[in-house]
């Protein structure tokens, strides 16, 4: 509802002046609650002795934050804020001299002045409605739940803007344009709107002789402008509100081209130390674990104004080659399909000599090591930054990137927007990696980056514990900000798991030992692949999930070819542990170095084109792709999607299947050595554990790949003219292989046998639970296979008999040339009760597991036939009731015949039951 909406009660005179005298009585702060959905701070209005200068002011600052920038529907903060500055400004400004009076003065971009607490910095008369890049970092967190620091907030285009002596900090909206278009341009400045980041006012008369004002930078800093209580928000135990009068300024940097300001923001939540509601209305988030005390935390804050460079010249977008994009809607011709405009994100390369075939560029790419990076990792990490410069190279570019390390002293700020970085960061329970950008979203060009990764590759052996990144309010925001195109990247956590997969089975083997330089090697060579991954984000690349694909397992195997090419056509995928199975030669465990899918991402973003012809080469080079499969490409889209089993993480080799075989052999390769392994005495059963989720993991993995072969489809990105069309379901023959490998791997009596002894060895670490209090009643040291291996199973039960898999079966029949050899749903149901009931063809009894196995599959029958869902496919129902019948005849034939014990014998007949029931059930049909 906006604020202009006639349903809106508006403040009387009387209300006006009622608020400015509470704003007296609180000291001369006009404080409002802020809302997460508006990031508009809340801001403090000076102390004045003129009640009726205070209400005037108060007016004209609530009709300013209605009328002047701020967002239709803007927050009771926002409106205060206003208030706040324009009742400041009705004291007026001061002469500059008595303004800075014994203050302490720091020359830059806008020159900063510091006297105690408070801080003022000058705006010369050219700097009011110029566009600045402004950009915020999280320089200190909370360590968990999302709140990590090293962080990038944001940025965003700024202009200051004055209105009389208020000071609005304002958010350019360059996303929609008319260009020179005259007519459509003042349409577009009509349809479309500024944002409103903060306010202030001017303090001082102009400096006589440069002109400049001073501004108040604590009304305009010491504010919530990143909107922190967003990741500080729970129910009850997690509302935090932003607290102005303990927040400060903790550093004041300055240079000609940025000005930055660090700051301490302090958040402050009373009630933390209640106890929880016992019905709250909305999910309860757990507290913070790390406060000394739960009442209060700081986070930090690095705010940097700079100087924009001159807007460079885009490089459009094509959706054959993988890039991260910036949009603008382009309204100044309408003879394009849409308005919508994709640029590449990218740096600005240019060749210090345009005629040489290689060239320097005039200004390289930087990267700066961090300091808090361990020096053991450096040699890597910089390592995997350099490799990049293969591709620029091809494209005559020498040394695009270069690589420095910041002093101990940290004389380089990296976390100002000059210097892009590559740091850890340390939490509890970091999950992720990132890889983002600062771009300009008018042009595509980058102007800042960072690769931040968690500090676990601090320590070789470090329990992995997180499978999935965290989800806490503070990282589904963060997440929401950056993940539109796979920004936010796991990558890093996931390559962790990965690595540690791997020496368990290289330990377990005795190929590798543990502390030995061939253990140290292999945590390297897996850091540099996965800097190389970051890397290529800032560099604009995006992921490729089929690049896995493109080379055929015997070449992975090989060790100097796997050196030499790598395990996969692109770094930009997520590939596991190249391990290979006993017997056979082994490969590079990581991948090496940048693949071809790389080379020709980087040509088509960085390759200088004469501007002439420039649309005419690019639509050559995104082109090649079809012709060279070494150049495969699919993103995010297609793997969220589930729609092509090529198009996967952490698969490998051109015939996946037959790798994820292999990946299950080395589970079960790992299970059987670690049953046999005898812990020397003191050793934790801990350890046994560990390594046993371990291999679950990876088998679990495998199954859920393997599940996406049957009913999938094929999607490549290619145009009209090549030999390849969009959709191509996968070939009958693969997809009954892939229900080979279910029904023998993961659905059989045999998958997952252990020695009784072994599972009664799955101990905890007590110390790593750190059970304290009432999470005692919450422990629970047992072991449960049954549970484990119902999940997984359910998982891919589930997968396959979905309404979208079942619905692609139907629609390959009309789909393939030869209909009669397609994958039919009477066949995938007789597959799935072949394997899932296969001891319905024996006397004995039916062991546990495989009886929750069974009773699952009679439920999903079951739950069709009594309640379909809308997209269920109308002939599988049909289908369903046919199977139910089927079945129940061929349980209850085996209940009455052979040596069944009593468990097994009153399993089938209930579960006979239940199909029968069903099969009687009236039928409640959704959305009739």
């Amino acid at each position: 509802m906006s604020l202009n909406d006639p349903r809106v009660a508006r403040p009387t005179p009387r209300a006006l002046v009622a608020l400015a005298a509470l704003s007296l009585a609180l000291g001369g702060c006009a404080v409002a609650p802020s809302s997460p959905d508006t990031p508009l701070p809340v801001s403090s209005a000076p102390p004045t002795t003129d009640a009726a200068k205070v209400a005037a002011a108060v007016a004209a600052g609530v009709a300013a934050g209605s009328a002047a920038g701020a967002r239709p529907g803007a927050s009771p903060a926002s409106v205060a804020q206003a208030a706040g500055a324009a009742a400041a400004a009705a004291t007026g400004p001061k002469p500059f001299a008595d303004v800075i009076k014994d203050a302490h003065e720091t020359a830059g971009l806008f020159r900063t002045w510091q006297k105690d607490e408070k801080v003022w910095f000058e705006i010369a008369p050219d700097q009011f409605g110029t566009p600045f890049l402004f950009t915020s970092n999280l320089s200190r967190g909370v360590g968990e739940q999302g709140i990590y620091g090293g962080m990038m907030l944001g940025d965003q285009i700024v202009e200051f803007k004055r209105i009389g002596n208020a000071v609005q900090l304002i958010a350019k909206n360059n996303a929609f344009t008319g260009r020179t278009n005259a007519p459509i341009a003042q349409g577009v400045k009509e349809g479309f709107t500024d944002s409103l980041l903060g306010a202030t006012t001017v303090v001082s008369l102009p400096h006589p002789e440069r002109k400049t004002v001073l501004v108040d930078a604590n009304a305009l800093l010491l504010t919530d402008i990143p909107v922190g209580e967003r990741f500080t928000t729970g129910i009850h135990l997690r509302s935090y509100t932003f607290d102005a009068k303990n927040s400060s300024f903790e550093a004041l940097r300055n240079s000609a081209d940025q000005t930055s300001f660090v700051v301490s923001a302090h958040y402050q939540n009373p009630r933390a130390t209640l106890p929880p509601a016992p019905a709250a209305p909305a999910p309860t988030y757990p507290p913070f674990t790390t406060l000394p005390d739960g009442r209060s935390l700081f986070l930090g804050y690095t705010y940097n104004f700079v100087k924009l460079p001159d807007p460079m010249v885009p490089r459009r977008a094509d959706v054959r080659v993988g890039h991260f994009q910036s949009q603008v809607w382009d309204f100044s011709t309408d003879a394009k399909f849409t308005a919508k405009t994709h640029f590449v994100n990218r740096w600005r390369l240019e060749k210090k000599d345009p005629d040489a075939a290689v060239s320097e560029p005039k200004a390289p790419i930087v990267y700066w090591i961090d300091r808090n990076v361990p020096e053991k990792y450096r040699a890597s990490v910089r390592a995997g930054i350099l490799e990049w410069n293969k591709a620029f190279e091809k494209i005559g570019f020498k040394d695009a990137i270069v690589v420095k390390q910041q002093d101990q002293e940290g004389a380089i700020d990296t976390f100002d927007a000059r210097h892009s970085t590559v740091r850890w960061f340390v939490a509890t329970d970091a999950g992720f990696a990132i890889g983002p950008s600062t771009v300009d979203g008018r042009t595509g060009e980058i102007l800042n980056a960072q690769v931040a990764i968690p500090e676990d590759w601090s320590r070789l052996y470090r329990t992995f514990a997180q499978e999935q990144a965290p989800s806490f309010p503070a990282f589904e925001s963060y997440k929401s900000s950056l993940d539109t195109e796979g920004r936010l990247c796991t990558y890093a956590s996931d390559a962790l798991a990965e690595m540690e997969f791997g020496l368990d089975v290289l330990f377990a083997r005795g190929e590798i030992e543990p502390d030995s330089p061939e253990a140290d090697a292999f945590v390297d060579a897996s850091l540099k692949a996965v800097v190389m991954h970051e890397v290529g984000h800032t560099l604009g690349l995006r992921h490729n999930f089929r690049a896995s694909t493109v080379y055929p397992l015997a070449k992975i195997s090989d060790p100097v070819w796997s050196r030499e090419q790598g395990i996969s056509g692109s770094v930009m995928d997520y590939t596991p542990v190249n391990l290979a199975v006993k017997g056979e030669a082994q490969g590079a465990y990581f991948e090496p170095t940048i693949g071809p899918y790389d080379y020709w991402a980087i040509e088509y973003a960085y390759r200088t084109l004469p501007a002439q012809s420039e649309s005419e080469e690019l639509a050559k080079i995104a082109a090649r792709g079809a012709n060279d499969p070494l150049l495969a490409f699919s993103s995010d889209e297609e793997a969220i999607a589930g729609l092509d089993p090529d198009a996967s993480r952490f698969d490998l080799g051109s015939d996946p299947i037959v790798y994820l075989q292999k990946r299950l052999r080395i589970s079960q390769e790992l299970w059987e050595r670690l049953q046999a392994r005898r812990l020397r005495p003191g050793e934790s059963y801990e350890v046994l554990r560990r390594t046993f989720d371990a291999g679950f993991r990876q088998y679990a993995r495998s199954a859920a790949l393997t599940a996406k072969y049957v009913g999938g489809v094929y999607y490549v990105r290619d145009f009209a003219g090549t030999s390849q069309l969009p959709l191509t379901p996968v070939p009958p023959a693969k997809q009954r292989a892939a229900l080979n490998v279910i029904a023998t791997d993961i659905f059989s009596a045999d998958s997952f046998r252990f020695k009784p002894e072994f599972l009664r060895s799955m101990g905890v670490d007590y110390l790593d639970i750190g059970i304290s209090g009432s999470g005692t009643a919450q422990f629970n040291p047992d072991f449960s296979l049954r549970r484990r291996v119902l999940g997984l199973q359910v998982g891919v039960l589930n997968t396959l008999l979905s309404d979208t898999v079942l619905q692609r079966l139907q629609d390959s029949e009309i789909k393939v040339r030869q209909a009669d050899q397609a994958l039919t749903l009477p066949e995938l149901f007789a597959a799935l009760r072949g394997s899932i009931w296969s001891e319905l063809r024996t006397s004995g009894p039916i062991p546990g597991p495989r009886r929750d196995l069974q009773r699952e599959h009679v439920r999903r029958i079951a739950a069709v036939l009594v309640r379909p869902s809308s997209s269920t496919p109308a002939d599988a129902v049909g289908l369903f009731r046919e199977e139910a019948k089927t079945l129940s005849s061929r349980i209850r034939a085996a209940a009455g015949s052979g040596n069944r014990d009593a468990v097994t014998r009153a399993h089938l007949i209930d579960s006979a039951g239940t199909l029968d029931e069903a099969l009687k059930a009236p039928l409640v049909r959704q959305g009739v």
